[in-house]
């Protein structure tokens, strides 16, 4: 009996170890910016930052809201909350993940975490801003940000693409990891 009852004993402790890699690294703080005081401008002007520069990034962010409520002065809402609404519009909902099976390469659908759409959303309204020709970067970005809000524009497109994608490998859910 108590060869048995060790017998199972390791196995379940090899289990474990086999669901556990590494520990999960702390969630940093993020502080709200001066203006608005708001978590969210943060982590997108750390998204547009290049080489450390925050400065430059929250002069082009609140910058592009100045030209975005210049841009929508009949609306009622703030340069903020239209901001808020058109990164709402082009967060996606589900992703397709490359999973290998049986020597095949699947492409499965699968949910996005709540951190990581908002974060899938941010990075594609900088890059396809960025994409843009032509004026200041803060220009580009208020122009992206009026498109994304009117349902539109390149980060839109990249969102409707992810669920087209998703759909159409819908057959390979039950591949889910």
């Amino acid at each position: 009996m108590l060869k048995t009852q060790n017998k199972e004993d390791n196995q379940t402790k090899t289990e474990n170890f086999e669901k556990m890699r590494k520990t999960k690294p702390k969630k940093r703080v993020i502080l709200p910016d001066p203006v608005f005081n708001d978590i969210k401008v943060t982590k997108f002007v750390n998204h547009l930052m290049y080489d450390g520069k925050k400065n430059v990034s929250y002069d082009i962010f609140y910058s592009a809201l100045e030209i975005v409520k210049a841009k929508m002065p009949n609306d009622e809402k703030s340069a903020l909350e239209i901001w808020k609404a058109a990164l709402d519009n082009i967060t996606p909902q589900v992703e397709v993940k490359s999973r290998r099976i049986g020597g095949a390469t699947f492409q499965v659908p699968t949910e996005i975490r709540p951190d990581r759409k908002e974060s899938v959303s941010m990075k594609n309204v900088i890059l396809y801003a960025r994409k843009r020709g032509g004026k200041s970067m803060a220009d580009k970005l208020a122009a992206e940000i009026v498109d994304a809000y009117n349902n539109q524009g390149g980060a839109f497109k990249r969102k409707e693409d992810m669920h087209r994608m998703a759909e159409a490998n819908r057959a390979f859910a039950h591949f889910r990891f």
